[in-house]
Parts: C-alpha cells; sequence; structure tokens
C-alpha cells in the first residue's frame, strides 16, 4: 500500500470517529438543552429576593418582611439509593430517562461496560424514589442520590459495574459526608411496590463501606425480640409487616424471601437493629 492510500485510510478513519462522536453528542442536545433551560428556571426560583410567592397568605403585608441573610448553602442528599433499570441497555434507559411522560430519572445511570452516565446534577431531586419511606423520611427524593443499574432484574451485575459503582459510592460518600448506613435499595423505600435491586450483593457493598452487614458469628435472638419495632428501628416502613420483612429479607438474607421471620432470620435481625442503633 502506498503512502498516499494510507493517508488517506487514516483520513478516513478519523472522519467515521469524528462523525461517530458527533451522532453521540447530537443525539440527546435537544434533551440536553431542555435540562440547561429547567435549571434556569429553577435558579431563577432561587434568585428571587425575596422569595417568589412564599409570604404568608394569612397575615398582613405590614407584619411580615424580608431580610436576606449571608448564611445559608444548598441541600446535599443523606441517602444513596440504589436501582436496577428493568431494562436491557443502557440506551434504553436514556430514553426512558429523556421522556417528559415518563416523570422518572435518576442521578446516576451504571451501564453494564461500567460506564457512568450522570443525568441530574447531585444538588437537584431526581424522580426515582416514588412514594417511599425509611424511618421518619417521608420524600427520598428530596434527600437522596438515585443510581440506577443496567440490569433487568434477573442477571447478575458485571465486574465492570460493580468496580465503576464503588468509585462512584467512594466519591458521592467523601463528597457529601453519606453516613454509612444510609446507601440502601428501592425496595428497602418501598418494600410494597419495589423489588429492585434485585439480587445485588450487598454484603460485598457493606465491606466496602457502604451499607451495614450482620456479623459472621450470631447470638440467638432474645425470645422477647420484637420484631416489627427491630425492623422500624433500622429504617423499614412496617405498615404492611409482610413487605417490610420481605424487603428486609431480600436484602439481608436473600436465600429465602418468604414474609416468614425464622430463627436464623431473627438473629440476623438482632445484630442489625442493633447496629442501625449505634450508627
Amino acid at each position: 500500500m502506498s503512502a498516499e492510500n494510507r493517508l488517506l485510510n487514516h483520513f478516513l478513519l478519523f472522519l467515521v470517529l469524528l462523525i461517530s462522536i458527533s451522532c453521540k453528542s447530537s443525539k440527546y442536545a435537544k434533551t440536553n438543552k431542555v435540562y440547561k433551560n429547567l435549571a434556569k428556571g429553577y435558579a431563577e426560583i432561587i434568585r428571587a429576593a425575596p422569595p417568589n410567592h412564599q409570604a404568608i397568605d394569612s397575615m398582613s403585608t405590614e407584619n411580615q418582611s424580608w431580610v436576606g441573610s449571608v448564611n445559608f448553602g444548598i441541600r446535599r442528599a443523606n441517602f444513596v439509593i440504589l436501582h436496577h433499570t428493568a431494562q436491557d441497555s443502557t440506551a434504553q434507559t436514556l430514553q426512558t430517562f429523556t421522556i417528559p411522560r415518563t416523570q422518572v430519572s435518576a442521578h446516576y445511570v451504571v451501564g453494564r461496560d461500567g460506564k457512568v452516565i450522570q443525568m441530574v446534577n447531585d444538588y437537584l431531586r431526581a424522580q426515582h424514589a416514588g412514594e417511599s419511606r425509611w424511618g421518619k423520611n417521608t420524600d427520598l427524593n428530596s434527600s437522596s442520590l438515585g443510581i440506577e443499574l443496567d440490569n433487568n432484574g434477573n442477571e447478575p451485575y458485571s465486574d465492570q459495574q460493580m468496580n465503576s459503582l464503588y468509585i462512584l459510592l467512594a466519591n458521592l460518600k467523601k463528597k457529601y459526608g453519606i453516613p454509612t448506613a444510609n446507601f440502601i435499595g428501592h425496595a428497602d423505600i418501598a418494600p410494597a411496590r419495589k423489588p429492585d435491586p434485585n439480587n445485588f450483593p450487598w454484603k460485598n457493598l457493606a465491606e466496602k463501606g457502604y451499607g451495614l452487614w450482620y456479623d459472621d458469628s450470631l447470638e440467638t435472638a432474645p425470645m422477647d425480640l420484637d420484631s416489627t419495632i427491630a425492623l422500624r428501628i433500622i429504617g423499614y416502613d412496617v405498615r404492611n409487616i409482610d413487605a417490610a420483612i420481605v424487603a428486609f429479607k431480600r436484602h439481608f438474607i436473600q436465600t429465602d424471601i418468604t414474609p416468614i421471620l425464622t430463627a436464623w432470620d431473627k438473629s440476623v435481625l438482632n445484630n442489625l437493629y442493633r447496629k442501625y442503633l449505634k450508627d
């Protein structure tokens, strides 16, 4: 092959790569613009001083005023909620999260190949948790970061995916000071509605400092252990106790997710709720 032909082939290869990159970046140009405009609108709401529509309607204007404090900051997340996408590809999930009618999103999507896509600013409220509860927190969307793992719910999580997740979690934990106990799953906060992330390696995650796990050596649970109170102390919504038990077992037992606590399950529960009391 002549030098001219080699040069031409290199140029054509470069052109193909350039077109490929351009197509990828322009594919979401429209939704990126929508995101930018929405963020601009929220910025204008925050910038307003005094704030719009926050006056006390039932009080006379003479009896209320505005003085801007110099001591404030942006709210930050205190929880990380893990999900599986229940879809077949990252591309499918990105499509779902960029269609207004779906009304769902997440802060991050972690692909099977380990690639991490951020979709919502950490300081903004993504719509990933839905109707949920953890302890006394009834609006997890407002206090958490949502991470979606590209997984249909019935397959293993790849090594590349888990390695990227560990790096992402380390960054978020350090940046926002998120407590170890506050790395949980969608099923934990919505036990009657959601099973995700299904078949997830929670023990491995806890060993790296993201979430709690029970000790290898367990004491037999006391006869007077109140399982409902123990589950509530951990954070579970116990209004539907069967759903709470299933969610607990989905996270910590995994080999059996029936709504019945065995003697072993109670020993695990007893060990864990004491850890949550200390955390």
